[in-house]
């Protein structure tokens, strides 16, 4: 299966403080090119995404965006700050030996104490750890979706191979023809010009035109080469270099084509092929 350079992915989950977020776009690009935007708090994550993206795709832009988001409403971990309930104990100490009288701390007061309650925090290790397996989540779905484009890309352009393939064969009868009318053609104007007695000139003439105008070698490396674009489609992989260039080698085949038209129905067929060259070029621009 061939793959797009076309995806989108985006994957949320749960952490202590709040939602982790990846989200992943790629589009068509000559290399690699990742760029990452990432806040200075996950800078940690950059490098273990860029080397998990890096070692399951091949081409494409992809652009990289990480983000933790806190609710108010989710549920959160709170955890006592052992440090700071010591030194409201050692204040609550002094306090009550230089004022006898005042009343103990409750248990509601010491924890709506400022400090005394900390947000629980993940651990950088932590963090790495659920950005990876985050990670390794959004880069299947980002493949899945590339997938399914090159699906679709593979179907377009195997069915423009065979529009290409009747083209070509349609075109081969045009080239008798061709000479026959030539053949009729030139045989009347030279006996108008010298006589009866030119039907030796007349083959001469007939020989050196069908070498101009024959276009079986064209024909032959047309057909090559759609051949060759089938099997890199159903081979599948990173084709997109490939494909790139054979449709360089189609698009110079059905130049000469065009160049050798004898006919207008020759040259209509180049003119066609060329179109269909074209609308498969557009969419090799987008396989990985």
């Amino acid at each position: 299966m061939i793959h797009s350079m076309t995806g989108y992915a985006a994957v949320s989950s749960e952490i202590i403080g709040g939602t982790l977020n990846i989200e992943l776009r790629s589009v068509n690009s000559r290399y690699l090119d990742l760029q990452f935007r990432v806040p200075d708090e996950l800078r940690v994550l950059e490098a273990g995404l860029r080397e998990a993206i890096a070692a399951r795709l091949k081409r494409g832009k992809v652009d990289c965006r990480v983000s933790l988001s806190t609710t108010a409403t989710g549920p959160r971990t709170q955890a006592l700050n052992v440090a700071a309930l010591d030194e409201l104990g050692k204040l609550a100490q002094i306090v009550r030996s230089r004022m006898p009288d005042c009343a103990p701390l409750r248990t509601a007061d010491v924890l709506r104490w400022p400090g005394v309650l900390a947000e629980g925090t993940v651990s950088e290790a932590e963090l790495r750890e659920q950005a990876a397996s985050l990670g390794t989540r959004a880069i299947a779905e980002l493949i899945a979706a590339r997938d399914r484009e090159g699906a679709k890309l593979a179907t377009v352009i195997l069915e423009r191979v065979g529009a290409m393939r009747k083209s070509v064969a349609a075109v081969a009868p045009f080239v008798p023809e061709a000479i026959a009318a030539y053949q009729e053609k030139l045989a009347q104007r030279l006996r108008d010009a010298l006589g009866a007695n030119v039907d030796e000139r007349v083959r001469q003439e007939i020989a050196v035109f069908g070498m101009k105008i024959d276009i079986d070698e064209e024909l032959q490396r047309l057909k090559t080469h759609l051949d060759e674009v089938e099997r890199v489609v159903s081979k599948g992989g990173a084709a997109g270099k490939r494909l790139d260039f054979l449709m360089q080698e189609l698009n110079r085949e059905a130049n000469t084509l065009g160049s050798k038209a004898a006919s207008q129905a020759i040259s209509d067929c180049a003119l066609e092929l060329k179109l269909l060259i074209e609308q498969m070029r557009e969419q090799v621009q987008n396989i990985e």
